[in-house]
């Protein structure tokens, strides 16, 4: 039998926490839990990174780095580095929503404690695991340490307005800061290791539960992170650090202006004369995380939408070739066989699907787009699918299916009301359905599908509406908030995943 598999869409942040945002902690082994309940096999996130101004796990900090205030507080309690006592009152925080800023002058303070005990505890050095764990990741970890650091004494400021000699990296000037900052720096190794430390254990418990991860790994990386300050050399930046041309997306189904992201573009021809081994490096780091690598933008390897940096909109930009197959054979020369799955939605050309084919990588199928008018449309049709794709109900970009559905026509899209209405006719048409349970219609029909691999977003299980949106493209206020209660996750809901997951051939012990 050929692999057939199912699960769901949720970053560690919506999970339930009584300290403001979710995390690592009891909560994320009871999803897994349900997550196995329902015959689930998959769980996909989002990049896993320290985040930046608008909270974008797409605006990371660092490509390597995992985000702190996913740590767990009751973990660290667990391992003696907290007392229950720290964390029997904390404030009042939403249960339905991320409140990013309270979270982080919560927790902020209760990891610094968490240190000053993890440096008492081992007053007379550090335990083996911390030491192998910054031998192993010195590659990135002693930068990012570093950077963090430098970026707490410039209060939050970007790196190109830092001293001239330490934007630029003098190895003299670093060399005293570092002696300077020692202890800070050594909190921020700290950090990353109980990071690591957390989500190893929620990945091996994944995994003995039959589950894979599905992570998340976005092309570009933030203009304002250890990897351009470091890499000044691998990006198009002028002499003072800022970017000469900046990536994005041309005018499309979400915006008519089109996506300006703002991250510094690649020096491919760079990168390509070291064998890629920044690239090579960012893969193996992701590996060791999950077991499967979403590639946000695959399409940018082909050819990539270079604006010009000083443009407001995307519009003004233009097509440049992208590394192609090259990046990936010297990646798989390196790290062997690689799982991975390809974000190949927008503005595809053959080229791009040809590259796709050529790696057999599987590409991206989403339900919400399957019913418009004209050739795009069909492409997003089950009845056209081949096996060697991932069908999704709808993304982390996409409303709610609920939403999709609901929502007043012609306020969140491109489309006119009109053909928003012809839309959704024919979605019932194509589904045979009345719309009543829209969302469980589009999990049904992505489950029946051929595509190997089937993932609906938890908003879509539950069949919340557009209230419980997690992303709107192009906009920096308001995203990446939406959290669910534990009592959400009924028995009920667990037993009609699990009969629809058995029906369609997709359970663990279907697949194997």
């Amino acid at each position: 039998m050929e692999y057939r598999a199912s699960g769901i869409l949720l970053h560690p942040i919506s999970l339930p926490s009584p300290f403001g945002i979710g995390d690592l902690g009891p909560e994320a082994y009871r999803f897994v839990d349900f997550l196995a309940s329902a015959e689930q096999s998959l769980l996909q996130v989002l990049p896993l990174g320290p985040t930046g101004y608008g909270n974008s796990p797409y605006t990371c900090l660092s490509a390597f780095a995992g985000n702190p205030l996913l740590i767990s507080l009751e973990k660290l309690v667990e391992d003696g580095l907290l007392d229950s006592a720290d964390i029997e009152n904390p404030p009042a925080f939403s249960k339905s929503c991320v409140d990013y800023e309270r979270a982080i002058n919560y927790k902020g303070p209760l990891l610094k404690k968490s240190f000053q005990r993890f440096k008492e505890k081992y007053s007379a050095g550090h335990p083996d695991d911390f030491n192998a764990f910054c031998q192993r990741n010195a590659f990135w970890l002693e930068d990012y340490a570093l950077f963090l650091t430098l970026k707490e004494v410039h209060k939050g400021r970007i790196w190109t307005g830092w001293e001239e000699e330490v934007m630029r990296r003098d190895p003299g000037a670093l060399s005293e800061w570092r002696s300077r900052l020692n202890d800070e720096i050594r909190y921020h190794k700290y950090i990353q290791h109980v990071f690591y430390k957390q989500w190893q254990s929620l990945k091996s418990y994944c995994n003995q539960k039959r589950i894979r991860i599905i992570g998340d790994m976005p092309i570009y990386v933030a203009h304002d992170s250890t990897e351009v300050w470091v890499n000044q050399e691998l990006f198009h930046l002028d002499d003072k650090g800022n970017p000469l041309v900046v990536a994005g997306v041309p005018p499309d189904y979400y915006s008519a202006t089109g996506q300006r992201w703002g991250n510094p573009i690649y020096r491919w021809d760079v990168m390509a004369q070291n064998g890629y081994r920044w690239w090579i490096d960012r893969f193996r780091v992701n590996f060791e995380l999950v077991d499967i690598v979403r590639i946000d933008h695959f399409r940018g390897f082909e050819a990539y939408w270079e604006i010009p940096g000083a443009e407001p909109t995307a519009v003004n930009g233009k097509w440049v070739k992208g590394p192609g197959a090259a990046l990936f054979t010297a990646v798989k020369a390196a790290l062997g066989d690689i799982q991975v799955i390809v974000e190949d939605l927008g503005v595809i050309t053959a080229e791009v699907h040809a590259l796709r084919d050529q790696l057999g990588f599987p590409g991206m199928k989403v339900l919400q787009m399957a019913f418009g008018s004209g050739s795009k449309g069909r492409e997003y049709r089950p009845h056209n699918y081949i096996r060697n794709c991932v069908v999704y109900t709808g993304t982390h970009d996409n409303n709610t299916t609920v939403g999709w559905f609901t929502v007043e026509p012609g306020t969140q899209t491109t489309l006119t009301r009109e053909e928003v209405i012809k839309e959704r006719e024919f979605a019932l048409k194509y589904l045979g359905a009345d719309g009543k349970e829209i969302h469980w219609d589009f999990i049904r029909l992505a489950l029946s599908s051929v595509a190997s691999m089937a993932i609906f977003p938890l908003q879509d299980v539950f069949g919340l509406g557009a209230e419980a949106r997690l992303n709107f493209p192009s906009t920096a206020k308001g995203n990446w908030e939406w959290r669910f209660t534990a009592d959400m996750l009924t028995p009920a809901i667990s037993e009609r995943l699990k009969e629809l997951t058995i029906i369609y051939e997709r359970s663990p012990e279907q697949s194997h």
